[in-house]
């Protein structure tokens, strides 16, 4: 049987308020890019609660790496940190200003959990699932190739060579 290649994107940072922010145009721009846009705001929430968990709570740093993947037909994003220390899903007074953010995750998601981390601290995710045609994703692209679209380089008769860059691979 021959499946779609997982798509995945990391990012690792201080998880700090301005930081947060700037995690969420990432996977925003991400989602679109794989033409996940009904995912977008759910993802968003959902890494937006996580690191300001992180932010709030983690000892003995701030370091952490958000990650999203996609195989198949879910999508998972999870938060690694550094602290060892495993969160609880709380019961917050009705007039309390935090406390609600794993239960605000278990109602947007599909499915949530926290595992501890190799080596040191845990891992916090959630999954949603994919829409339907998700499978027409965005070739993956081959650096390197020649190739007869845009971009004159690899062209007949042309000796430029492309710049090197680095690239995510999904």
């Amino acid at each position: 049987m021959i499946s779609e290649p997982s798509r995945h994107c990391a990012v690792e940072l201080q998880a700090l308020p301005p930081r947060i922010g700037q995690v969420r145009r990432i996977i925003s721009a991400q989602l679109r890019y794989w033409h996940l846009d009904p995912l977008i705001d759910q993802a968003a929430l959902g890494v937006t609660e996580l690191l300001t968990n992180v932010h709030r709570h983690a000892q003995p740093d701030k370091t952490c790496t958000v990650e999203i993947e996609l195989l198949l037909d879910r999508l998972t994003v999870s938060v690694h940190d550094h602290d060892p220390r495993l969160p609880t899903l709380g019961d917050a007074d009705s007039d309390a200003t935090s406390g609600r953010g794993l239960a605000l995750i278990a109602a947007v998601s599909e499915s949530w959990g926290v595992r501890p981390a190799d080596g040191a601290g845990k891992v916090v995710w959630f999954t949603l699932p994919a829409p339907c045609g998700s499978s027409t994703l965005p070739p993956l692209a081959v650096y390197g190739s020649i190739t007869d679209g845009p971009f004159a380089f690899g062209a007949l008769g042309t000796t430029a060579q492309p710049p090197a860059r680095s690239a995510v691979v999904g």
